[in-house]
């Protein structure tokens, strides 16, 4: 089972829509979707024959076996007599068939056509087209670029951090949330969107810049201050748990006395991932997320016992786009007195999907359980609240002021 969740602001990264949350949250071949995958809050898991335990949920007993698909057909017929319009069998099909998701009323059950899935699975690869540039507002609320990414398209056309994004395409960014403008500018590969870009007071210029396909590490990492550690993980993909890895051991190497976990933003992905990440700092066999369908236990995750990290003091920096996996590893980590969580309260995604392939390429997305923290806390469409709250303003962002980062820095050194 895979679980995934969450949603990103990165033009490199994906459209929170189409969730996975990520966390996302993401990365595993299609090619396997045929053995049955769950994904959800930040993680994925090939089906192990435990799905069909989960299919005959109480909840979902009385249904009947078929569905009345002669109602189906009469309002079909009448379609294709009557609409005044152009229709195709692909469009109605897709209709139908995403019609059967949305009664679910959950927003992570989905169905995904063939080329919304073909989508997701390079989200899950973590490999997506666009122009290579992180997006962020300020504070009057435009859209502006925090960093382009280096040699990536953004940056070879000579788009630069804090350019006001005005326009794509022509049409206007005002008013704008930050993945309203992703997905304009995201495209496919080769293709051209044009921006136009204000920097200061200077006047307005048009940028065409062509799309191009982006695999970003998921870890970046880092010594500041000469004794801190400091780790980013932008999803929970899979090279997350070697480039963490690698990253610890360079720490312990370099006799780091503190870590800064950076989870903020982060949509989620993969469960193994978060397992291996957390396992840095938990000796073998402590909790790290308990899964339950209609209540009951299903299963528990446990760390794998590679604790480079264990008892170096830690800090899990977290906000509004901390989701899924991230609240899986930010809970692990806080629930075992491993870490202190700072920023602010997170998304809250803890419900786990199963994903499977359909004819024609199409997949089906659907809530089959709900994860909970190692202390028995489900933190769904709650979050998870910080142990020192402490919030970064538009302001702060747009002149590059960490507030956050700043105040776990302080933490560490003070603690």
């Amino acid at each position: 089972m895979t679980k995934t969740g969450g949603f990103s602001k990165n033009i490199f990264i994906k459209n929170k829509k189409i969730i996975v949350q990520i966390s996302v949250l993401l990365v595993v071949a299609f090619l396997f979707l045929t053995l049955g995958i769950s994904i959800g809050d930040g993680v994925i898991q090939f089906g192990n024959g435990r799905i069909v335990s989960i299919n005959t949920s109480s909840s979902t007993q009385g249904l009947p076996t078929s569905l009345n698909y002669a109602a189906v057909q009469q309002e079909y017929n009448i379609l294709k007599n009557n609409f005044d319009g152009k229709l195709t069998n692909q469009q109605l099909q897709d209709g139908m068939q995403a019609g059967l998701t949305d009664a679910t009323g959950d927003p992570f059950t989905e169905y995904f056509n063939s080329s919304q899935a073909k989508i997701f699975n390079n989200e899950l690869n973590n490999t997506f087209s666009g122009i290579g540039a992180e997006l962020g507002k300020n504070a009057k609320g435009q859209v502006i670029v925090i960093s382009p990414l280096s040699g990536y398209p953004a940056d070879k056309a000579g788009i630069k951090a804090q350019d006001v994004i005005i326009s794509v395409n022509g049409k206007s960014t005002s008013g704008k949330d930050i993945d309203g403008v992703v997905n304009s500018i995201r495209g496919p590969n080769g293709t051209i969107v044009t921006l136009e870009v204000q920097r200061g007071t200077d006047p307005v210029q048009t940028y065409k810049v062509t799309r191009q396909q982006i695999t970003a590490p998921s870890v970046q990492s880092s010594i500041i201050n000469g004794d801190t550690g400091y780790i980013q993980i932008v999803s929970f993909a899979g090279d997350t748990g070697s480039l963490a890895q690698t990253a610890a051991n360079n720490f312990k190497a370099k006799g780091v006395k503190h870590i800064i976990l950076d989870l903020r933003d982060n949509p989620g992905g993969l469960v193994t991932a978060a397992v291996d990440v957390s396992s840095l700092w938990l000796p073998q066999g402590q909790t790290i997320m308990i899964e339950k369908h209609d209540n009951k236990v299903v299963q528990t995750y446990q760390s794998t016992g590679n604790d480079i990290l264990k008892g170096i003091p830690t800090v899990v920096l977290i906000n509004g786009g901390s989701a899924s996996a991230s609240e899986i590893t930010a809970a692990a980590l806080r629930d075992n007195k491993a870490a202190t969580l700072i920023g602010q309260k997170s998304y809250g995604k803890g419900s786990v999907q199963e994903i499977d392939n359909l004819t024609g390429g199409a997949v089906l997305k659907v809530t089959i359980a709900h994860w909970f923290t190692p202390n028995d806390v489900t933190i769904n469409k709650k979050g998870i609240q910080p142990d020192i709250i402490v919030t970064q303003s538009a302001a702060d962002t747009s002149t590059n002021t960490d507030t956050q980062k700043n105040a776990a820095i302080k933490y560490l050194q003070t603690h």
